[in-house]
């Protein structure tokens, strides 16, 4: 036989050499009286590490992050929770706040709904103010629904209009309150926005309401369509000279389609006023002096599969989300402190000048002889980063509506009045602009609302916070094995009323 390999003669002598292994560890008792195998604890091997890092590591920081979340919606909560314990007589309503939201651009409304409720609706809850709802769908809805609310309230102050309002159950509970002598809470009311396209909507509809007509325009002329060539009109009557009862039908069917189409709504509202016109119009004798005050609320949102590390990190850090808009809502809610709208004649923010007594004070003055789009108002820049995160199919529609336009080249006067609300500028008039309000949170009000976040304050007329109760003793009182230490205390002693003591 031949001699052995250098391979197999290495691993004898390697194997001969090798110290001997330990033998298994004993299994434990306890585990081999259960019936359970022996276990082995050892580190996991690389793959699980760095599986366990990730998902450790992204939990980690998403516990955290709504941890502190709740906090920071909390700390804003509890400084607007004393309004909710303030008594009101019985003819007087709560005072109620106005909500403009809309889909955002490229999505649907559900998403701005959830974002309504998730940051904007605990702090009105903890207030128990009343709101109400401005919703759109589609772009050109809220400017629609602000404006005709405007015009509204100016038929109602007397001015002459031929549209005849419809009674419904808005209106009848109105008059049935007025009639038993139910009114508002006195003060200041207010109008929270939600987004930057929510909040160019917003502008138009208040330039539209105030500056344009009670009447909506008339109606579009027909357009005429072109008379039919010589051929074709024979070829429609050789086709036509033996018709079938089937394609009779299907004409029919055609043209009720057609009509149908052409009833329906296309593309945003159509306004009673362009922007173009503001300042050829006369202001009504109606209009106040300032307007309700307002304040604009970011809305972030971002789209596409590119972006989703930016979507990742804002869904790690809404906290900052969280801590950002209830500072904005709760400045609403307390309604404190107001100032005007930074118009460009201001040269620092000091010089605007926070005005504590609601709506009384007096419009800005302001050039009305300059084109509105000629001064740089704080309006127009209001949330204008949002702008860059839209999704492109809005810009894309838009291009594609201009280019169908330019090709048919018709005078219609319908699609003259639909201007792009989300994609045009931020037209101004100056009258309008210096009678708009913001709201914002006093130094006094920030103060105290750190001082709750460290816990050093309560509720305001509350006293001392209560304490904390741990984890395992809520869930051990909420299932009936304990009884809570402060209901305890309001619970009344009775005494021994039968004598069963003999005494």
């Amino acid at each position: 036989m031949a001699e052995g390999s250098p391979a197999s003669s290495a691993t004898t002598t390697s194997g001969q050499n090798a110290p001997p292994k330990a033998p298994p560890r004993p299994p434990n008792p306890a585990f081999k009286m259960l019936g359970l195998p022996n276990f082995r604890f050892k580190l996991p091997s690389r793959n699980w590490m760095i599986f366990l890092t990730i998902t450790g590591s992204f939990t980690g920081a998403l516990i955290y992050d709504r941890r502190q979340k709740k906090r920071a919606q909390q700390k804003w909560s509890t400084l607007v929770a004393h309004i909710s314990k303030e008594t009101l007589p019985v003819e007087q309503m709560r005072r109620k706040l106005t909500v403009f939201l809309s889909a955002p651009p490229g999505d649907g409304l559900r998403v701005a709904r959830e974002y309504f409720q998730e940051y904007v609706k605990p702090v009105l809850v903890a207030a128990a103010v009343d709101y109400e709802v401005i919703e759109g769908r589609k772009e050109g809805d809220v400017r629609a629904g602000l404006a005709e609310k405007i015009r509204c309230i100016r038929r109602k102050a007397g001015e002459r209009s031929t549209v005849v309002e419809e009674q419904n159950a808005d209106t009848a509970i109105a008059e049935i309150r007025q009639r038993m002598g139910v009114h508002d809470e006195p003060g200041p009311r207010g109008d929270i926005v939600i987004g930057r396209h929510t909040w160019k909507e917003y502008i138009r509809g208040l330039h539209e309401g105030w500056l344009g007509p009670l009447d909506p325009p008339p109606p579009p002329p027909p357009v005429a369509e072109p008379a039919p060539d010589a051929k074709e009109q024979e070829t429609k009557t050789s086709d036509d000279a033996s018709p079938t009862s089937e394609k009779k039908d299907s004409a029919d069917s055609k043209e009720e389609k057609k009509s149908e189409e052409a009833s329906k709504p296309k593309g945003p509202t159509p306004a009673y006023i362009s922007p173009a016109e503001y300042s050829s119009r006369s202001l009504p004798a109606t209009i106040p002096s300032t307007f309700e005050a307002s304040s604009p609320i970011p809305f972030p949102h971002i789209l596409g599969f590119l972006n989703t590390p930016i979507r990742i990190y804002r869904f790690l850090t809404q906290r900052y989300l969280a801590d950002s808009v209830g500072r904005e809502v709760a400045a609403v809610v307390l309604a404190a402190s107001t100032r005007p709208y930074q118009d460009g004649s201001y040269s620092t923010d000091s010089e605007l000048g926070a005005t504590t007594d609601g709506f009384s004070s007096q419009p800005v003055s302001s050039d009305l002889s300059s084109s509105p789009s000629a001064r740089a108002y704080e309006q127009q820049t209001a949330l204008e980063h949002e702008e860059e995160e839209w999704h492109k199919s809005v810009r894309k529609a838009a291009k594609k509506s201009e280019e169908d336009k330019n090709n048919k080249n018709s005078n219609n006067q319908e699609q003259q009045r639909q201007e792009r609300e989300w994609l045009d500028d931020v037209v101004l008039d100056p009258r309008i602009a210096s009678r708009m309000r913001r709201y914002v949170l006093p130094p006094e009000e920030e103060a105290r609302a750190e001082r709750i976040a460290e816990g050093k304050e309560w509720i305001l007329g509350q006293g001392e916070r209560p304490k904390h109760v741990p984890l395992w003793k809520r869930l051990w009182i909420e299932y009936g094995y304990g009884e809570d230490e402060e209901q305890a205390k309001r619970k009344p002693i009775i005494g021994n009323l039968d004598n069963e003591d003999g005494e």
